[in-house]
């Protein structure tokens, strides 16, 4: 195996264990923090947490990439969410709300992690390749997302074996796929591909250490790094706030759990499944009008979705499928754009600011989205995400953007 494939096969390894981790406790966590103090908007605060925790995690990991590598960076991000699942373990044997928070803004500190992987696939790529090696680091976040969730019972039972409750099952499966994910990267990821890219044909590392003031200003000064970070927000915080109300929208009439869990692994499908097909499309014909692809699936499955019954479980269903499709080209496209428009010292600190934004834009879509609904309604909610999107596909055009 070529270096690069070593590196594509050690980053892909290590999102799958941790997907598996992040994507069930999430889902727990939410349900354990009501379990514990009986109160809808403290359950809330447990996914908001946990994105706050990839926020905070993002310029941090950054600034680790430029001193240590991705090794490092990336060890410590799994390292920190493995902590943070014991936290919940501990908090939700003992009714601590406080570890409880403390352990999913932990977590999400993994998923900051799991993030900037994607950029580590692409340090030693080629040209030719960067979205297909990116895309493929994506795509191995699929069994995590898949899984994870389908592990709720039987690590149920485990917990309860132990003498714990129920919902504390996915934080053992999380801590424990967490520190295995910290463990491949620590002892495969080497060569370190950050470091090794950055080391001169005299075998002299060069390497600067760029803040993030420095990044942003170089940023605001290049069109392309500018709208690169602008797509990727732009499409996290509309797959954001409709993927999160769509749950909400269709319980208000009722509709089975078992109907909803489908939708939603429509969209887990649209988001992961065909991130390859999207980063070989990429390669071929380009990050633009690959990203322009992911902005009009992101109007037509609000399209789908707002028009839709509540009761219409495949329209809504379609919906979401597009609307996970189209994300996973914002990413993906706008990803490797941003990667390839900024000089190689300025890439860690200006792919930290690209996930600080992104995550910012989910924190910001889940807590809007709540309030669109509760004031209009789902169908506005819908309406209203395509305003940023047209937005960002007249921006497209512009020649700035493609110079």
């Amino acid at each position: 195996m070529n270096q690069q494939g070593k590196i594509l096969g050690v980053l892909s390894s290590a999102q799958v264990l941790s997907g598996v981790g992040i994507t069930g406790s999430f889902v727990a966590g939410s349900l354990l923090v009501f379990e514990i103090s009986k109160s809808e908007a403290l359950a809330g605060l447990a996914q908001t947490s946990a994105v706050l925790g990839a926020a905070a995690m993002a310029l941090p990991l950054a600034h680790l990439t430029q001193r240590g590598g991705r090794r490092l960076a990336l060890s410590v991000g799994f390292g920190l969410g493995a902590i943070g699942a014991f936290c919940a373990i501990v908090g939700g044997s003992q009714r601590s709300l406080f570890l409880m928070f403390i352990g999913t803004f932990l977590v999400g500190a993994a998923s900051a992690s799991a993030y900037q992987a994607r950029f580590a696939a692409i340090d030693l790529a080629t040209s030719e390749s960067r979205s297909k090696n990116l895309s493929l680091v994506v795509w191995a976040s699929t069994v995590g997302a898949v899984t994870g969730p389908n592990l709720m019972e039987p690590s149920g039972n485990i917990a309860e074996q132990l003498g714990l409750p129920r919902l504390v099952g996915p934080y053992l499966i999380a801590a424990t796929s967490l520190a295995l994910a910290t463990m491949v990267i620590h002892i495969f990821l080497k060569p370190d591909p950050y470091l090794t890219a950055n080391i001169s044909s005299d075998g002299v590392t060069q390497r600067k250490h760029e803040s993030t003031k420095a990044a942003l200003q170089y940023i605001r000064t290049y069109p392309r790094a500018l709208f690169s970070i602008a797509t990727i927000a732009t499409g996290h915080l509309v797959m954001v706030s409709i993927m999160v109300m769509t749950p909400v929208h269709m319980a208000h009439v009722n509709v089975h759990l078992s109907i909803i869990g489908v939708v939603i692994s429509m969209h887990v499908l649209g988001m992961y499944a065909f991130s390859p097909l999207v980063g070989y499309l990429t390669d071929r014909i380009g990050h633009i009008p690959v990203m322009q692809i992911g902005a009009v699936l992101l109007i037509c499955a609000a399209l789908i979705s707002g028009t839709a019954s509540a009761m219409d479980a495949k329209r809504l269903g379609l919906g979401l499928f597009l609307l996970g499709l189209g994300w996973s080209c914002t990413l993906i496209a706008g990803s490797t754009y941003l990667s390839e428009s900024v000089d190689i010292e300025m890439q860690p600190a200006s792919q930290g600011v690209s996930d600080l934004v992104m995550n910012l834009m989910a924190a910001f879509g889940g807590a809007i989205s709540g309030v669109v609904i509760a004031t209009l309604s789902y169908g506005w909610l819908c309406l209203l995400a395509g305003a940023p999107l047209t937005a960002l596909i007249i921006w497209s055009l512009r020649s700035k953007v493609r110079n």
